[in-house]
């Protein structure tokens, strides 16, 4: 969830923001800790805060930069430097008046690229009112993502938007044997497969004279809706 996190993030889901320089992670518990050495792993400069001294200790040497401050105070980020940033992060969990609180100084210090952390739909529209460019519910996603998957029709689950998804499954014996140009997947499903990957294969890409084998994996997309029930049609 932290990697999709990071991804979105780069990509902007609101008006695009071109990201410069060090990004700040603000709360380095489970998912701000994930969020911020994934952000390492990219190769980008990461400075992390945190409120308690344990987190801040845990992730010396692990992170570019770390310090231990009291991120609602628009004073205490300003001599950090908060202020010239491009991109902040605010992971905070079940605080929500900190987590409000450290959005709105972001905000007042006017840092072009706010991500946050919300719990809850209301919490996550006070973010916004306060600041936030871009919010994020990781439990309320991952919950969603874990439900397609223990179904056991599908093996992967990817939201890209309110209504549109890509679902990785087992070829369906619908579509096995003949070429997907010939499947009119389109017409009676409003699906497109994107890739497959035959057994003991890698993913390769899916055209018009593809033909799948009965364990072939693919790579569905299209509307939610869609998805979900052409997933039911795969056994």
């Amino acid at each position: 969830m932290a990697e999709k996190f990071v991804h979105n993030m780069m990509r902007g889901l609101g008006s695009p923001v071109e990201h410069r320089g060090e990004i700040i992670v603000i709360g380095l518990g489970r998912f701000g800790s994930a969020l911020s050495r994934s952000l390492v792993d990219m190769g980008h400069e990461v400075l992390g805060l945190d409120v308690n001294p344990g987190p801040v200790q845990e992730h010396t040497g692990l992170l570019t930069h770390v310090a231990e401050v009291d991120t609602t105070s628009e004073r205490a980020l300003r001599q950090l430097g908060v202020a010239d940033a491009t991109t902040v992060i605010v992971c905070i969990g079940n605080d929500v008046e900190a987590s409000v609180l450290t959005t709105a100084a972001l905000s007042d210090l006017e840092v072009p690229n706010i991500w946050a952390k919300a719990m809850t739909e209301p919490h996550g529209r006070i973010l916004t009112r306060v600041g936030a460019r871009n919010v994020v519910f990781p439990e309320a996603d991952m919950g969603e993502r874990v439900a397609h998957l223990v179904t056991g029709r599908m093996m992967e689950y990817l939201a890209l938007d309110e209504d549109f998804v890509l679902a990785e499954m087992v070829a369906p014996k619908l579509i096995v044997g003949i070429p997907l140009g010939d499947s009119n997947l389109r017409r009676d499903h409003r699906v497109t497969i994107v890739c497959h990957k035959p057994q003991n294969g890698r993913f390769t890409h899916a055209d018009r004279d593809t033909v799948l084998d009965g364990q072939d994996l693919i790579v569905v997309a299209g509307g939610r809706d869609d998805v979900e029930d052409f997933g039911r049609a795969t056994r």
